[in-house]
Formats: structure tokens, sequence, C-alpha cells
């Protein structure tokens, strides 16, 4: 029996509303190209709303209900939760697949995450509490100085489809945890467990208005929470040219924005690995979540004198790739999530071919599989660094080799590009390994694997990759101000001017 997904509504200021022009948007599962179920499509009226329900959750009791209580109190909530999403596991799990098209067993560890990303930001909220009127230390012992970090106020958290419910909550948990108040808009192309969020919220009874969920087209809900004047900040994990779009906006009414956006990143051989477990790192590092992953290692730089032998390797580890609708067990690569997305991909590869670059394998649909937007994992040589392909990111599972000589070079092709976001170096020589790490132009420089994902080490990127660091105390500190404290402790008067009394 096919599955289909629950029809929600708009969650804000704590239950399901109707979007007002009550529009709505075809849910298409991925694997079967089958409508599935719809969700609602908010605009600017419905935004207006959910802001109007965060401002009110911020003050509501001066702030003692949420803004200005306890970071113990707040952990108590996101400890709720989780213990909520762990008992509904399995359910979001299938959920995830059907709707994104991400392979069940990535999906159940992805919601593994989730319940451990909300654990630790309670902990964190916690550890809030003894930090408060922290002391500065002074050259002046007649003045007493300390910090009050407090929430940003009303954030709004624009997350994309590739991690659909593991994404927003790597914002929700600290945002929550620092006192924020939320309004989470997820992509249209993967909303449904984030909607399931706003009923798990109803039923461990979070305040009203703390957390909204508003799902919609990008140019008209993610447009209208970047242009509100009442969000205090935007967080945005996407591609390069949204994120332009919503810094262009921001910057209007000198509004704080996170940005984690685009990548290309780099993964650098030399020659004197282990072949075969570097080779599935390889795979894994620009293949996992069905290639859709922004810090992809989706650009190979091999040393010249083992890339026959390896890029060998790699073809017959990519076409043992078990490849099924992601609900099927042992899936391994399931569908791109979308038919304009796979459209884009299968066209990234037709122009790689057509500027001269050589498939060594896949580029196409799987012949045993004749519906939904699936594509093989593909390997593409005989590139050049002008070729679309090398420079632009896929988002889909497709990898580009290149080959270097040196040390130098293998640098020099890394950082050849406007992104910087993630990258991985693999040699048995681990003082080549650190010296890479250093001049290697990204947020993240993995040794020996590639993209491992702790909720306690930083995320994020430079140059065209975005700004700002999620996860870790770092994801936290994105949603709280700080505010300097100073006390005058002496009975003595300042004597800067001459009293008035004296003359």
């Amino acid at each position: 029996m096919a599955m289909t997904v629950s029809s929600r509504q708009l969650f804000i200021d704590g239950d399901w509303r109707a979007p007002i022009l009550n529009k709505r948007i075809p849910n298409i599962n991925p694997s079967t190209e089958n409508i599935i179920g719809d969700i609602p499509a908010a605009t600017k009226e419905d935004v207006d709303l959910a802001v109007d329900a965060a401002k009110r959750a911020i003050s509501r009791n001066n702030g003692r209900d949420w803004s200005a209580a306890s970071g113990s109190l707040r952990a108590r909530y996101l400890r709720a939760i989780a213990a909520k999403i762990k008992e509904k596991k399995n359910e979001l799990g299938k959920l995830e697949s059907i709707d994104c098209g991400k392979p069940l067993e990535e999906a159940l560890a992805d919601l593994d995450d989730v319940v451990a990303c909300f654990e630790y930001y309670a902990g964190l909220a916690e550890g809030l509490d003894s930090k408060q009127k922290a002391p500065i230390s002074l050259p002046m012992d007649t003045f007493k100085s300390y910090i009050l970090k407090e929430p940003i106020g009303v954030v709004a958290l624009i997350t994309p489809w590739n991690y659909p419910f593991l994404m927003a909550t790597w914002k929700i948990a600290p945002a929550l945890a620092a006192g924020c108040a939320a309004i989470l808009k997820p992509s249209e192309l993967a909303s449904v467990t984030c909607l399931e969020l706003g009923e798990i919220c109803k039923e461990i009874g979070l305040p009203h208005g703390v957390l909204n969920i508003v799902t919609g087209l990008g140019h008209e809900v993610g447009a209208s929470l970047a242009s509100h004047p009442d969000v205090d900040k935007i967080s945005f994990t996407g591609s390069s040219a949204t994120g332009s779009k919503i810094m262009t906006t921001t910057a209007q009414l000198v509004k704080p924005v996170s940005l984690e956006l685009g990548g290309k990143s780099p993964i650098v051989v030399f020659e004197d690995v282990d072949l075969d477990k570097v080779a599935e790192w390889t795979v894994f590092g620009c293949f996992f979540t069905n290639g859709q992953i922004c810090s992809a290692t989706s650009r190979l730089i091999v040393h010249e004198s083992i890339v026959v032998e390896f890029v060998d390797k790699l073809v017959k580890w990519a076409e043992n790739i078990k490849i099924s609708d992601p609900l099927e067990e042992g899936c391994r690569l399931g569908p791109i999530v979308s038919e304009a997305q796979y459209k884009k991909v299968l066209n990234c590869i037709s122009s790689a071919k057509s500027e001269g670059a050589t498939i060594l394998t896949g580029g196409r649909r799987p012949e045993h599989l004749k519906k939904g937007y699936f594509v093989e994992p593909t390997i593409i040589t005989d590139v050049t660094t002008s070729m679309q392909i090398w420079r632009e990111e896929v988002f889909g599972p497709v990898l580009a080799v290149k080959t270097f000589s040196t040390e130098e070079e293998a640098i020099n092709l890394a950082n050849d590009t406007h992104y910087g976001l993630g990258s991985a170096v693999m040699s048995n020589n681990l003082e080549r390994c650190e010296r890479l790490s250093k001049a290697l132009q990204a947020g993240i420089v993995w040794i020996n694997c590639a993209q491992p994902s702790f909720i306690q080490a930083l995320w994020g990127g430079i140059k065209r990759s975005g700004f700002g660091r999620e996860l870790g105390e770092w994801g936290l500190e994105n949603y709280l101000s700080v505010k300097q404290v100073t006390r005058y402790t002496s009975d003595e008067p300042w004597g800067w001017y001459q009293s008035p009394s004296k003359l």
C-alpha cells in the first residue's frame, strides 16, 4: 500500500492554521513521481501572523515565560522534544525518505542526530545560567564590569531539502536554547517532517509562539521573512544565489544574518594511501545523501602516479552501490529530490561531455528503474579547470577528477574555487596532512576521511560558502547578544568637571 502524508496546516502561535489564501503545494515522492499529499503555501499575510506570535512569545510575562526564563526551564522543553522524536523515529524516518528520497537508513541515522542535537543544546541552555554576569578584568578598581548573554529576539530559520529535519534542528535547538522565538521556513521540496515537529511541540506543551512553522515558496515566505522589520536575525542554509539575495535584503535593515551556502569541496589523495580504504571514503564523500550535500567532496585531486589504479577502483566501488527505492533494505543511493533538480544534474553531466570530458561510469538513469529521479553515481575524467563540472556545484552524485604531481600543485588546485566549505586530504604522512590542513582554504578540513559531522564540532565555510558557524558552542552564540554592564563603585565624585556648588 502506498504511503501518504498527513495534510497539515501552518503551525502558528501553538496551533494549526490554514493559510489565509488557502493555497497548497503538491508533495511528490521523487522515487515514484506520484503525488503523496500536499503542504500549505503561506504568503506574506501568514508570515506577519507568525512574526507577531513570536514577538508575543518573547515579551509574554515580561519575558519570564521564555526569553528571560532560566536556561534550565528551556532545557526541559528541548529534552521533551527529543524524547518525542525518539518515540516517533521510525515513522518520521519513512516520511523523510518518501518526501526527499533519502535512503531510509540515512534518514533514521539523521533522526538519531536530531535527538542528540536537542539534548546537546538542552545542556548548553542549562550552562548559560552559570555564565551570566561573567566578570571582565578592568585596569581601574573603581569600576566593575560583567557581561550578560541575551537572546537576539525573533529569528527566521530558512532550511534546505537535503537534510530536512536535521538542518532545521541545527538552527531550532540552539535558537530555542538561547531564548529566541523562531519562525522556521523549510524547503517547499521537503517540509513534511518539519511540519510533524509542530505536532510534537503541541504534545509537549511548548509555549505558544516560541516555534512557528511556515511552509511555502521561497520568493513569498523566505523573502517576506528577510524583509520583515520585526525579525531580528536570519539564519539561512541553501544556495549561494539565494543567500546573496537574503544578504542584500537584510542589509537594508542592518539585520544580522548567518549563511551556510554552496560548496565545491576538494579531496586531495596522495600516493602513499591504502587505495581501497581511500576509495570508499572518496565515494562516500561525494555520493552520500544521493550526492546532494553542500560539503560534497566532488573535486577529486589525485596524485598522477596512482590515478589509473585508483580511478579503476573508484569505478568498481561506484558500480557496486545499491540504487533503489529509499525504503528498500540496503539502499545506498536514492533519487534526486525533484524533477527540476534531476534535469539540472543530467544537464551538468551532458555539458561536461560536450566540453570534452570523459564519463567513466554513470551519468544516466539506472536501467532497472523506469520511474523516479534516479541518477547513477557518475565519475568524470579528462576535466579542465575551466569546465563547469569542475567549478560549479552540481548537487548530485557526480565526481570530477584531476591529477597533480607536487604538493604545491595540489594545494593550488584545491584552493582555485570561489567556494570554501569542506575539504579533505588523504595521506599516511601526518606532517603533510597538517600542512594541508593549514593551507586549504575551507571552514572544514577532514584528514583521512570525508563528511563526518559531530554536533560538538563547528560547521560553516568561507568565501562564497558563507559565514557564521553552526553546531557546538558556536551554534548557540549565533542566537545570543552580548551586553556589557559596568558599574562605578567609588563613593567619590568622578571629578571631571568642576562642581557648580564650589564656584
